[in-house]
C-alpha cells in the first residue's frame, strides 16, 4: 500500500477513533444490572496478567448462582439495551455496549493489518518458527529475517503430526508477530505480518506520525 493510501486509511481512523463493544449474557439466566446509566467510565483488566478484573457491569443469575460480567476494554458506556433488571434472558441476548477509543498501539496494529501481508494460521494447532528462524528472531529482531516464495518457515503440531509449512506470499521481511512459539491457534488466526523491503520507509513513517500525534482519549 502506497504511503498515501495509508495516510488516507488513518484520516479514517481519526473520523471515528473508537470501537464499539457488545457485552452479551454468556448464558441464559436473570440479569442485575450494576451499572445503570451511560456515560459510566470502566477499565478493562489490570496486572501483569490480567489477574484483575475490569468494572463489575451485571450479573447474570442462573440457579441462584450469580455470575459476574466484566468489562474486558477501557471505555465508557454507551448504551444500555431495554431490559428491566432481574429479567430472564438467553444466552447471547446484548446487554450492554462500551465505547473503546483508541490506543496509539491498536492504531498501529490496525494499519499494520491493513498494509502488511499476513499470513494465518491454516488449521487449528500450536505454530512455530522453524528453528533457524526462530534463532535470527530472538537474537536480531524479526525484522532481520528476510523471506521468499516456497521456503520453509513454520512448523504446525496437530495431535502431536507435525507439519512443515512453506511461505507463499512476496518476499519481504518479518515486520510484526502476533502469536507465540507453541501457542495453539484456530484457522485463519494470524501469525505475522510481511512488508515488502521497498514499503519498509513508508510504513515507519506513517507509525512514527501515530506516535507523535495521536491523542489517546482518557475516560474517568
Amino acid at each position: 500500500m502506497k504511503q498515501r493510501n495509508i495516510s488516507e486509511f488513518l484520516d479514517k481512523i481519526k473520523e471515528n477513533p473508537y470501537k464499539e463493544i457488545v457485552v452479551k449474557a454468556p448464558h441464559c439466566g436473570y440479569v442485575e444490572f450494576v451499572v445503570t446509566q451511560k456515560g459510566v467510565p470502566v477499565s478493562g483488566p489490570e496486572g501483569k496478567y490480567k489477574e484483575k478484573p475490569g468494572t463489575l457491569l451485571a450479573y447474570i443469575v442462573r440457579e441462584n448462582n450469580k455470575k459476574p460480567i466484566f468489562a474486558l476494554e477501557n471505555g465508557a458506556i454507551s448504551e444500555i439495551f431495554p431490559l428491566k433488571n432481574k429479567e430472564f434472558v438467553q444466552a447471547g441476548t446484548p446487554l450492554l455496549k462500551i465505547r473503546h477509543y483508541l490506543t496509539k498501539q491498536e492504531v498501529i496494529d490496525l494499519i499494520l493489518q491493513k498494509t502488511l501481508y499476513l499470513v494465518k494460521a491454516q488449521e487449528k494447532g500450536k505454530y512455530y518458527f522453524v528453528p533457524e528462524i526462530d534463532k535470527k528472531i530472538g537474537t536480531k529482531g524479526c525484522q532481520s529475517v528476510l523471506l521468499r516464495p516456497g521456503e520453509e518457515i513454520l512448523i504446525l503440531n496437530v495431535m502431536k503430526r507435525e507439519k512443515y509449512i512453506s511461505y507463499e506470499g512476496p518476499k519481504g521481511l518479518i515486520y510484526a508477530i502476533y502469536f507465540k512459539q507453541g501457542q495453539t491457534l484456530d484457522c485463519g488466526d494470524i501469525l505475522f505480518g510481511v512488508c515488502p523491503q521497498e514499503d519498509l520507509e513508508s510504513i515507519k513513517e506513517v507509525i512514527v506520525k501515530v506516535q507523535s500525534e495521536w491523542e489517546e482519549v482518557r475516560i474517568g
